[in-house]
């Protein structure tokens, strides 16, 4: 919180509050099982590559917005909404597939994230300190209304860790964008032990996964200029003509 934008503030100290709240957030995105990051992390240490490599394709993998921009999507759900009026059609769109839900849901925790309690109520001591961040009420009513219907009852779809955290990282002024930072910074320690691992464990081998083959048993080979899906055996459109003639 010092190196934010208070560099040049020496009298600067950072509200308790404020302190704590960050201090659970990275506690509760600190690495845990074999997720997607952590999976890649234990997969080229496994090769003998060094730290900083290991490190970037775990933050790699959390860049992808099905791993680490879960929050980033949420506080864009939320903001898509834009009142809480417009939620009982949200949840008829997320019904007909129209819209997707985020925050909902997680592979391991098939009842309600635990991890998400914690952070709501984080979110008002927050709230406290910086003001009220209007987006918390569309997210306490969306996870009101959909802890109430049938549709997301009997699919198991509770709010997980990410649902809150958006917010409040939000209302302490962290830009959107930088989400994916602040869910790397607390894996790294996670990350770091797996690699660490995997040099003082002889029995840590490369990782080399198999694969269940379900292609073609037996084909005979046929010759390329015989093939029938082969570009030279289609007659071509005047569109290809073009495009030919513009490759060429």
């Amino acid at each position: 919180m010092y190196m934010l934008d208070r560099l040049n503030e020496p009298d600067y100290r950072p509200h308790p509050k404020l302190v704590r709240a960050l201090e659970v957030l990275f506690i509760l995105h600190a690495e845990h099982e074999l997720n997607c990051s952590t999976a890649s992390v234990r997969h080229l240490a496994s090769s003998g590559v060094d730290v900083y490599t290991a490190m970037a394709s775990g933050a790699s993998a959390l860049y992808g917005p099905k791993h680490g921009g879960a929050n980033e999507a949420v506080l864009r759900m939320l903001e898509d909404i834009a009142d809480v009026k417009n939620i009982p059609q949200f949840i008829q769109d997320v019904k007909d597939r129209k819209k997707l839900l985020m925050g909902f849901g997680h592979r391991v925790y098939k009842n309600f994230d635990p991890r998400a309690a914690l952070v709501k109520k984080m979110a008002y001591e927050v709230f406290e300190v910086v003001g009220r961040e209007p987006l918390i009420d569309i997210a306490v009513e969306l996870e009101k209304i959909a802890l109430q219907d049938e549709y997301f009852i009997k699919r198991k779809l509770y709010p997980n860790v990410d649902f809150y955290s958006g917010v409040i990282y939000k209302a302490m002024g962290f830009p959107t964008d930088m989400f994916p930072v602040l869910f790397t910074i607390p894996r790294m320690a996670g990350w770091i032990a797996h690699w660490n691992e995997y040099l003082d464990d002889p029995e840590n081998n490369i990782v080399r996964p198999r694969q269940n083959y379900l292609g073609y048993k037996k084909r005979d080979y046929v010759d390329i200029q015989n093939r029938k899906e082969h570009p030279f055996n289609i007659e071509p459109t005047q569109t290809t003509k073009e495009k030919s003639f513009d490759k060429h």
